[in-house]
């Protein structure tokens, strides 16, 4: 029985070795010396920042992407139905038709509500005001 466990403590082991090289490689390759006021600024990329970092984002991104996640998701639930669909027959196919058709019904709700697009007709309205 401690034979089976051994495997596992071996795992471990080199885990616990692989985290202690990798974090004493980093500290000796890292940079040395006192950072400068660029290590502050929150856009490390050479560019200056314009403005500031608290702005207003337009909350249609985040449901966009939200939208996005969830199709995505429910997407990726359709392979392991596709990769079992021959061995399950008719009821599977039944299934995979109703989830499908669940997917195109959520779909159409968030194109009617006009979800999926980037600007509103109504803030279109709004901004011609």
């Amino acid at each position: 029985m401690l034979l089976g466990f051994s495997s596992v403590l071996l795992f471990l082991v080199v885990g616990l070795i692989f985290l202690a090289a990798v974090l004493i490689l980093s500290r000796l390759i890292q940079a040395k010396g006192a950072p400068g006021i660029d290590k502050y600024i929150p856009y490390e990329c050479g560019e200056i920042p314009e403005g500031s970092a608290w702005i207003r984002f337009n909350i249609r991104f985040y449901v966009f992407a939200l939208i996005f996640i969830i199709f995505d998701v429910e997407i990726v639930f359709l392979l392991p139905w596709a990769v079992v669909f021959k061995r399950l027959g008719v009821f599977a196919f039944i299934e995979g038709l109703i989830f499908i058709g669940i997917l195109v019904v959520g779909l159409a709700y968030v194109w009617k509500k006009g979800d999926l697009e980037w600007v509103k007709a109504s803030d279109l309205d709004a901004m011609k005001e």
